[in-house]
């Protein structure tokens, strides 16, 4: 009984010690967490799986898959995607598989745990190329899908496999989110630069639709919630992302390094840092907030757990 009441004792005084020291960090400062390569137009859709891991679409050519690991490492995890398809939102299962939109191809793909060959999930020839995806409610799937040519846009929905129109001939839809309590989805237009909220079902249907937040200048791109709902959104060409209150007020503005931020992750220990996609430099950024992602365990049980194995384990969550 004594070594376990010994062990509460010194866990609790470590958590104690290593939340004093986190209340001293520098929050919302941009850095540079990564090297990935001279090829960075097409960087996007960025995503961390449960061990910690950053995966994105596009580094050294269109096609391919990059993976930094949790010590900052870069790698090509795949080189091209079959039938020369080319990936932009990533998203993960239930199960750690991948969920990729592929914009080229008119599917969605997927890629198996432990895996990495990419197969068709769904397909639609209709659609215009699904962008950025986000995902809730037992792997039900939602995605924008933009025609940038007509400065359009769709909104779909993808369950066990097939793909259905939620709404049409919208404005440029790109970035796309669920609420925490998963009763909100979020989509943005990049062009008009609206983001519209709706309710959401169960069932993912969606309905009372309304304008969250208008902006006057510069596009939008990708988006992506904390665990309070805190909205954080991409601002393509300004350099910068807004937080945005889930009732719609602007919190903050975070500056970045780069003009031309493309999407956004959760991840890290405490799934307290968010990581940025730029296709105007050669890093990958990040930096420091209060709140984790959406899907991160803040449980004492998690903090504890989080104390105990991080010195032997860098394994992590994802947003």
């Amino acid at each position: 009984m004594k070594n376990y009441q010994g062990m509460y004792l010194v866990l609790m005084t470590i958590l104690i010690v290593n939340f004093s020291c986190k209340n001293n960090e520098v929050l919302y400062e941009a850095n540079d967490y990564a090297y990935v390569g001279e090829f960075t137009r097409g960087l996007e859709g960025p995503a961390v799986d449960k061990y910690g891991n950053l995966y994105f679409v596009n580094p050294y050519k269109n096609g391919s898959i990059g993976k930094v690991d949790t010590n900052g490492n870069f790698t090509v995890f795949i080189d091209q995607l079959p039938n020369n398809s080319v990936a932009n939102g990533i998203r993960f299962g239930n199960n750690q598989e991948m969920f990729l939109a592929d914009y080229t191809g008119h599917n969605v793909l997927i890629i198996e745990k432990d895996e990495k060959i990419a197969s068709v999930y769904a397909n639609d020839s209709t659609i215009n190329q699904p962008n950025d995806l986000a995902i809730c409610c037992d792997n039900l799937l939602f995605a924008s899908d933009p025609s940038w040519k007509t400065n359009s846009g769709n909104l779909l929905k993808i369950k066990d496999g097939e793909i259905t129109y939620l709404e049409e001939d919208m404005g440029t839809t790109n970035g796309i989110e669920v609420s925490p309590d998963e009763t909100k989805l979020y989509v943005n237009e990049s062009v008009q630069k609206n983001i519209w909220v709706y309710d959401l079902d169960s069932d993912g249907n969606i309905s009372n639709k309304k304008l969250f937040y208008s902006f006057e200048d510069y596009g939008l791109d990708g988006m992506r919630c904390d665990n309070q709902g805190n909205l954080y959104v991409t601002r393509y060409g300004k350099g910068t992302i807004v937080k945005l209150s889930s009732d719609g007020e602007l919190l903050r503005e975070i500056k970045l390094k780069g003009k031309k931020p493309s999407n956004l992750a959760f991840g890290g220990k405490d799934g307290k840092t968010i990581y940025v996609t730029l296709q105007d430099r050669s890093y990958i950024e990040n930096f420091r907030v209060e709140n984790a992602g959406r899907t991160f365990n803040q449980s004492l049980l998690g903090s504890l757990n989080y104390i105990v194995t991080s010195a032997t384990s860098s394994s992590s969550t994802y947003d």
